[in-house]
């Protein structure tokens, strides 16, 4: 089973549930449902796979929990993306799991275009924002200005001006009595709270070095353009390629190992950083756009720590996504995929937590806080991180030592004309020395 939860075959037999009218549950699957007041109708937008997954966690987090809209830039997604949320539905089902919510997104909520965020913001009271980062500053802004709770996938923008909007929009939450949820899963992952607490408690005295890694192999398949899509069509289309819509993969995924160094600290942050990176193997074609393939920086703090993190997309090579903290009276091992949380030296410890679906508990938490009344609130961390990846992402292009002052400062807007489809600007594959800090 995939960390979605959903089998290839019950894609398939989900997806084949949807009707011509493009009803699903509703009328394809069943009578409708009218909501009642206890129930928290979610909308999503962005039905990707990492939308997929999040629709099923959410329904699976509160029986009461209900898919009611759903949003996408380009059509011909939601339909096969609520066909296989029903598919594990089924199949959680079948395997005797806890009570889950239902599906009831009739073809009227089921939205698409650069705007369909706001039609389902407006349907729901829960809002799972799954789109490429570059949207998800402004969509954030209007859930929670719109009285909505947030589910908000990593990182939370690819720039700083979209940084200090979710800042703003998290503390707007906060005054509000809002729930604001990250995408940052490994903080809800049992065996690495176990490490962390120990790390935070002197498990290896006094913390003064961190290594982290994201070493993969491959990535997702690009899409050569193809007959009638737009510039923005196909760059959306190949959105991890291009730095404007996912801020490069050092922000896109490899944040997620630099959360950890965030997560170490205490989300304070570094005062200052440098990094190389550079394109060694990815092809030379568009749809591969103008993303880096590696990345390696250093964080510098206040008190004289450092912490070392590289990332790398490079095929035929190891893959590893491990942390390593040396400390005064030890060193801690982090291996989250393999299960190996070891501390060795004047207090050796090995982890014993059991393991646990980090992205089902995401939701778990979000809606109990919710219903608690005592909503959960992630929006400085998940924005430090996601910053910390950005200034990451400066030092390599610019070849420039990058401080943090300049880096939440930064007028650097990506995208600074709205979306429509149509022309776009293609990138340049930034030339350190050349590119130039803004």
């Amino acid at each position: 089973m995939t960390n979605d939860g959903i089998h290839r075959r019950e894609f398939v037999k989900g997806a084949a549930a949807i009707g011509a009218s493009g009803f699903v549950a509703g009328s394809a699957l069943g009578a409708m449902t009218k909501p009642n007041r206890d129930t928290l109708r979610v909308g999503v937008v962005g039905c990707g796979g990492r939308g997929t997954g999040a629709m099923l966690q959410a329904l699976k987090a509160d029986p009461n929990a209900m898919l009611w809209s759903a949003g996408e830039a380009v059509g011909g997604r939601i339909e096969a993306s609520i066909g296989r949320v029903q598919a594990g539905l089924d199949a959680h089902a079948e395997e005797g799991g806890d009570p889950a919510g239902t599906i009831e997104v009739p073809a009227d909520r089921m939205h698409v275009g650069f705007d369909a965020y706001k039609r389902v913001i407006d349907e729901c009271d829960v809002v799972l924002l799954t789109t490429p980062p570059a949207f998800r500053p402004q969509q954030m802004a209007a859930a929670i200005d719109a009285g909505k709770h947030v589910f908000c996938e990593k990182p939370v923008a690819v720039d700083a001006p979209g940084v200090r909007s979710v800042l703003q929009s998290a503390r707007k939450a906060k005054q509000s009595g809002l729930a604001v949820m990250s995408g940052f899963c490994w903080r809800y992952q049992d065996q690495c709270r176990e490490t962390m607490a120990k790390l935070h408690g002197g498990g290896v005295g006094d913390l003064h070095t961190i290594q982290t890694t994201y070493n993969t192999t491959g990535w997702v398949r690009p899409n050569p353009m193809q007959d009638g899509w737009s510039e923005t069509e196909f760059q959306l289309r190949n959105w991890q390629y291009f730095t404007p819509l996912s801020g490069d993969h050092v922000v896109e995924q490899a944040v997620h190992a630099i959360d950890w160094i965030a997560w170490a600290m205490k989300d304070v942050p570094p005062v200052r950083c440098w990094a190389v990176g550079g394109r060694q193997t990815r092809p030379d074609t568009p749809e591969t756009g103008n993303v880096y393939d590696h990345f390696g920086v250093t964080f510098e703090y206040a008190n004289g720590q450092r912490a070392y993190h590289m990332c790398r997309h490079w095929p035929n090579t190891p893959s590893d996504n491990s942390a390593y903290f040396l400390g005064s009276a030890g060193r801690c091992t982090m291996q989250p995929w393999t299960g190996q949380h070891v501390i060795e030296g004047d207090q050796p410890w090995r982890g014993n937590a059991p393991g646990n679906d980090m992205y089902q508990r995401e939701h778990d938490v979000l809606f109990n806080s919710i219903r608690d009344g005592n909503p959960v609130n992630d929006g400085v961390s998940m924005s430090y991180s996601t910053l910390m990846a950005i200034m990451a992402r400066m030092a390599a292009y610019t070849g420039e030592v990058v401080t943090w002052q300049q880096a939440r400062d930064s007028q650097e807007n990506l995208n600074p004309d709205p979306f429509t489809f149509g022309d776009r600007p293609r990138p340049s594959i930034a030339v350190p020395g050349v590119t130039k800090f803004a």
